[in-house]
């Protein structure tokens, strides 16, 4: 049987994007974020992260600091029960990568490969999964894989007509009206 997966950014939807973060310090979790994680596994959701990390390809920093960033993000989260099953990344730039790093990558949002590949691990109903995001991108990679429940995670007025919302709260509001009793 398929399952179902909210599919989260991480830099703007689980934490504040203070853009290339990859220090412990600079992590400050997003108001709500514990309680939609915390609500969607209760609903059996799987909890997936597809995050670009662009910095690793540019030289920033590294793989490492990534993963020290990343584990101790996932220890917190989970502390507050809000356990993720897996964080995919894509640590390439198609411009602005440095050495192997440069180049085109089907993982990379917009495109949908961070998407796919969690779809085949995890057996995911794609049409009735969930994506938040708070770019555009997000938005196109949940779209170009089939993601029909799109959230955008933005306050910027020109979005409004859109799939914006204004906190993760929110999405915890679509997930009731979702459940049939």
């Amino acid at each position: 049987m398929k399952r179902l997966a909210l599919f989260l950014d991480r830099d703007g939807v689980i934490n504040i994007d203070k853009e290339y973060i990859y220090k412990i310090k600079d992590i400050e979790f997003l108001d709500g974020i514990f309680d939609l994680i915390s609500y969607a596994k209760k609903l059996g959701y799987l909890i997936i992260i597809v995050t670009n990390q662009s910095g690793i390809g540019r030289g920033i920093f590294s793989e490492e600091d990534f993963q020290i960033v990343n584990n101790w993000m996932l220890q917190k989260l989970a502390e507050n029960e809000a356990s993720i099953d897996k964080v995919y990344y894509c640590p390439n730039h198609p411009t602005e990568g440095i050495g192997r790093y440069k180049k085109s990558d089907d993982r990379r949002k917009p495109n949908p490969g961070m998407i796919f590949e969690a779809a085949k691990d995890y057996n995911i109903d794609l049409s009735n999964s969930i994506m938040l995001g708070d770019n555009i991108s997000d938005m196109e990679a949940g779209f170009l894989s089939g993601i029909k429940n799109l959230f955008l995670l933005s306050k910027e007025e020109k979005y409004k007509k859109s799939i914006n919302v204004s906190s993760p709260k929110e999405v915890i509001n679509f997930l009731k009206k979702q459940i049939k009793y």
